[in-house]
């Protein structure tokens, strides 16, 4: 074994899996997670742990993989993490622990998110369940939204002995884990609902078709029916568009709108009335992660894919495996273009795309070099659907219905990045809804510093 390297992971074949839904990777099993764990040096200062926003203690938990305690590793990972399969599949371990990873310096990097993955599947497998508190304390805390924040807060809450309730919008809890993340990268049935059992079992209720703003407000919750503080992790799930001419054509989609179909209503079922336009020839306008799951969902409901990027490839905000995936599946990317037009036919469906050249020139606010427009190169392509992927921001509802309340020009809500204090006294918040679209683990983070500061704010008061 050469200490210096990864243990490979083992993956569905790329022509096999470009036409179903089931999960890419395999993961470790118990001998390839041995030795993988085998290679870690156990820091006594461990960068890694800095680099996880749920400061896990991952030399301690990878200690009990190498030692084969793996009950002993999971009750290491519930102390920080309640969605620990769910991290271990889909965080961008590459940028956080494993991009601080010592081992990393010389060889490749320990890892740390096949482990996780491997001991949450080992809990679920074996019907390891989180410590619950043994008593409660009396007070209740609302959480609106049961996305990644919103389950991180509700967890560590109900860990601390609060009566917890989570309102959920849609009609099956998750957030974007069930409706935003596809099938191939996140299974819902075998991932997602356990470890949302896992945190009701910690005594955490869920409501769901709760629309917080239309069936009852924040001032009710806390007013009315005796909630002492609240904790608003509803994400952020208005779409944005580019404004361009015929983006109200028929067969243009929010990345949003398309995945949510899909996931939610299984729409890629055939036993499930729930059809979607998935069309022959689909063109994804963006090249975040987002866009790589819309692409790559495409591409499996029988489409030719052309993901549109206005930069090159070295600014694709993606991670590198979501990238690496697609262009091992089959997807086209269209690096250096932008969209300047949709065209549509006498009945008004998408039939084309005008597309300008871009080039790159200085470097804008985000540090990527800006695009710039090359004068004369406008060209067309033949499209059927158009799925824009550019980016999502908070509903205003939330924001619109409670009483001082403040958000920012861009309707996030203005929180403490601390505790998630927001303006308005015993209203918390956190994820999407006060950064706008982030990651599942960034969510999870501010859930977990709310957590903190309502159990901060309810002691003191």
């Amino acid at each position: 074994m050469d200490v210096m390297k990864k243990v490979p992971v083992r993956e569905q074949d790329p022509k096999v899996r470009a036409t179903n839904f089931e999960e890419v990777c395999y993961g470790y099993n118990a001998q390839e997670a041995h030795e993988e764990a085998s290679r870690c040096l156990k820091c006594k200062n461990a960068r890694c742990v800095s680099g996880c926003p749920v400061s896990i203690n991952i030399p301690a938990f990878i200690k009990e993989v190498q030692e084969g305690n793996i009950e002993g590793a999971a009750e290491v990972i519930a102390q920080a993490s309640a969605l620990p399969a769910v991290c271990g599949r889909v965080c961008p371990q590459e940028s956080q622990c494993e991009g601080q990873c010592v081992r990393g310096m010389k060889g490749e990097p320990i890892s740390i998110g096949k482990l996780e993955r491997f001991v949450a599947d080992w809990s679920r497998e074996n019907g390891f369940v989180p410590k619950a508190a043994e008593v409660k304390n009396g007070h209740k805390v609302a959480v609106i939204g049961s996305g990644p924040a919103g389950l991180t807060c509700a967890g560590d809450l109900a860990k601390m002995g609060y009566d917890v309730t989570i309102f959920e919008a849609l009609h099956e809890p998750g957030g974007v884990l069930i409706y935003g993340i596809p099938e191939f990268r996140l299974p819902k049935q075998g991932v997602v609902h356990p470890e949302i059992e896992n945190v009701k079992k910690l005594g955490v209720k869920i409501e769901t078709d709760v629309i917080i703003g239309k069936s009852v407000t924040i001032d009710e919750l806390m007013d009315d029916e005796g909630f002492e503080a609240v904790f608003i992790g509803s994400g952020a799930g208005l779409p944005k568009f580019m404004g361009i001419p015929g983006e109200n054509a028929n067969g243009v989609f929010s990345a949003n709108e398309y995945l949510t179909r899909n996931n939610l209503m299984k729409a890629f079922r055939d036993d499930y009335d729930t059809p979607i336009v998935a069309g022959k020839k689909v063109a994804v306008v963006g090249g975040g992660n987002v866009a790589m799951d819309a692409a790559r969902t495409a591409l499996r409901l029988g489409a030719e894919v052309h993901v549109v990027y206005r930069r090159s490839e070295a600014e694709l905000p993606a991670r590198a495996e979501e990238v690496h995936h697609a262009k091992e599946e089959g997807i086209v990317f269209d690096l250096l273009r932008n969209p300047v037009e949709i065209l549509s036919d006498e009945k008004g469906w998408v039939k084309g795309m005008v597309i300008r050249k871009m080039e790159l020139g200085e470097p804008d606010a985000s540090g990527r070099r800006r695009p710039v427009e090359v004068p004369g190169s406008d060209y067309t392509i033949e499209v059927d659907t158009v799925i824009m992927s550019l980016g999502t921001s908070p509903n205003p509802l939330i924001s619109s219905t409670t009483e001082g309340l403040e958000t920012n020009r861009r309707k996030c809500i203005v929180a403490e990045e601390s505790n998630g204090q927001t303006s308005r006294e015993g209203v918390f918040a956190g994820g999407d809804a006060v950064t706008g679209a982030a990651t599942v683990i960034l969510a999870m983070e501010a859930g977990k510093k709310a957590a903190a500061g309502i159990h901060e704010y309810l002691s003191n008061k």
